[in-house]
């Protein structure tokens, strides 16, 4: 398993007993192809907003951001979740919220690694289905079989 160091920060701390350091480094760890330095921030809706709208020209915010310094030798990354965007989501699928911040987590550790799912329909594929492994292995379901 490639090493981490974890930097956890949670300025909006409404969902702290969901995200203890352990799991969120086992969640990350599970996507994790090369050693990593990873910085996991969980902000508020304006925060998010911003971020989103500055840096995507996006004006609203998202469950998830990857900003991705570098791939090699170490991957360093920013991830972003907006825990009210991440609770309304898991809300209205009517999943654990642990469970969409694991998928959550995974899914933007695979983005700071390479993988996108925007450009090509074959790329989603690759990696949804990775997604789908990973998460099974970490003992959630698929989480593309719930939508």
């Amino acid at each position: 398993m490639p090493e981490l160091q974890l930097s956890l920060q949670m300025p909006d701390a409404r969902h702290r007993g969901q995200l203890p350091r352990h799991r969120v480094a086992r969640w990350i760890r599970a996507a994790l192809q090369a050693p990593a330095d990873i910085t996991v921030r969980i902000v508020n809706e304006d925060e998010g907003r911003a971020l989103n709208r500055d840096y995507r020209g996006k004006d609203y915010a998202t469950n998830v951001l990857t900003f991705d310094y570098a791939r090699a030798p170490r991957v360093q990354a920013d991830l972003v979740l907006c825990a009210p965007v991440v609770e309304r989501e898991a809300a209205a699928a009517g999943i654990e919220l642990q469970a969409h911040y694991a998928h959550l987590l995974v899914h933007g550790t695979l983005h700071a690694q390479g993988y996108d799912h925007e450009t090509s329909d074959a790329d989603a594929a690759r990696m949804e289905a990775l997604e789908s492994r990973l998460l099974l292995g970490l003992g959630f379901a698929d989480p593309y079989l719930l939508s």
